[in-house]
């Protein structure tokens, strides 16, 4: 009797997880909030943010655009979201200029971790509801024996609302 009670939860769990929503399909359509900019503990900026994810032809491919409403520095982040292997939650952030973030997806959360002229970089996005939290933190490579560590110098935090 308990074998087939855990072989019954074992298929649920693994029909649950087939059944699952892309990240993508999940975070359809025009996201609105504001991003503060912080450094090294103290707030420095805060900017407007529009994001738009929106089908494409490909069903395993979504419009990603941010758009940044910067009085100072306006910017336009045109990228796509794409499934690589959705059963191990592996996505890629494609910026389109040859620059393709691997990520990867835990639960209702996308990370990515990558490394550029000696900064290392965190970008997550959480879905929570009819909320996205989008953050970004940086810092640079340190060194305690025998552990290499990571400074958190920069973070970038928004909270989207769905509109």
């Amino acid at each position: 009797m308990k074998i087939r009670l855990l072989l019954f939860l074992i298929m649920a769990s693994l029909s649950s997880v087939k059944a699952q929503v892309s990240f993508g399909k999940a975070c359809l359509g025009k996201w609105e909030g504001m991003m503060r900019m912080y450094q090294k503990g103290q707030l420095k900026d805060s900017v407007k943010i529009l994001l738009t994810v929106a089908e494409t032809q490909d069903p395993q491919v979504w419009l990603w655009k941010t758009e940044y409403l910067s009085t100072k520095h306006p910017a336009v982040k045109d990228y796509t979201l794409k499934i690589v292997d959705e059963s191990k939650g592996h996505y890629v952030i494609d910026e389109g200029d040859g620059t393709a973030l691997p990520s990867y997806r835990f639960e209702n959360k996308l990370f990515s971790l990558f490394e550029t002229e000696g900064i290392t970089l965190t970008s997550t996005y959480e879905l929570k509801g009819d909320e996205l939290v989008f953050e970004v933190t940086s810092g640079k490579k340190g060194s305690v024996q025998p552990v290499t560590t990571f400074s958190v110098d920069y973070l970038q935090k928004a909270l989207l609302k769905r509109q």
